[in-house]
C-alpha cells in the first residue's frame, strides 16, 4: 500500500487535532473529488513499518485526539490488507474513553476516524465492500465512519466533517452494538447552535 500525504495537526477531518493519513489508490473517482492526485495505487510513498511507527508518535502528543484515515478510498482491498495491522496496533495502544489505560498508560484515549466512499451498509458484513475479517477487523477499530461517495449535487460547506448532504457520520461502536440499525455520531451540541 502507498499513502498520498500525511497531515500532523489537522483539524479539518474530525474532532480536535488529528493526525491525518491519506491513502493511495481510488476506483470509485467521485466527480469533483477533492484529492484526485489519490487516485492513483502508486501515488506517494510505500506505506512501511517505519511510517507507522512516526505516526503512533505522533499520536502520544496530549494534545492530538486521534487519527484520521482518508483516501484515495482506504477500504479498497489493497488498502484494508495495509491499514489493518496498523489500525489495531493505533487501538492497542491509545484505548477508547472509559476502556483503560493503553499499553503505557499515558498518552489517554485517541478515536480513529476513517471517510469511506462506500456506505456502512456495503462495508457491514454481508456487504458488498466486506471482505469478511480484514473488513470486520477494521470496523471494530474504529470510532467514527464518515461514509457515502462525495456528490457535488449535494455539496454543502456548511456541513462539519462532510463535504455532501448524502454522507452520514456514523458512531461505529454504537451501530455494531445496534443490530443493522445505523447511530449517527453526535457532535458537541455548541457546533448545532452556530449557523453559516
Amino acid at each position: 500500500m502507498n499513502y498520498a500525504e500525511i497531515k500532523y495537526c489537522d483539524i479539518a477531518n474530525g474532532t480536535g487535532v488529528r493526525t491525518t493519513l491519506f491513502v493511495s489508490g481510488c476506483r470509485l473517482r467521485c466527480p469533483h473529488c477533492f484529492n484526485e492526485v489519490a487516485w492513483d495505487f502508486s501515488a506517494g510513498k510505500p506505506f512501511t513499518r517505519e511510517v507507522e511507527d512516526d505516526l503512533i508518535a505522533s499520536l502520544e502528543t496530549p494534545f492530538v485526539a486521534g487519527l484520521s484515515v482518508l483516501g484515495g478510498e482506504p477500504m479498497e482491498p489493497e488498502n484494508q490488507e495495509g491499514l489493518v495491522g496498523f489500525l489495531e496496533r493505533v487501538r492497542g495502544r491509545f484505548p477508547r474513553e472509559g476502556e483503560g489505560a493503553g499499553a503505557n498508560g499515558d498518552a489517554g484515549a485517541k478515536t480513529i476516524w476513517m471517510y469511506s466512499g462506500h456506505t456502512f451498509e456495503q462495508l457491514a458484513p454481508g456487504g458488498a465492500w466486506n471482505l469478511g475479517e480484514v473488513t470486520d477487523r477494521i470496523l471494530d477499530t474504529l470510532d467514527v465512519l464518515v461514509d457515502g461517495p462525495f456528490v457535488q449535487a449535494e455539496h454543502d460547506i456548511t456541513l462539519r466533517f462532510c463535504g455532501s448532504a448524502n454522507q452520514r457520520i456514523i458512531d461505529v461502536p454504537a451501530t455494531l452494538a445496534a443490530d443493522g440499525d445505523v447511530v449517527v455520531w453526535e457532535d458537541d451540541p455548541v457546533f448545532s447552535t452556530h449557523a453559516m
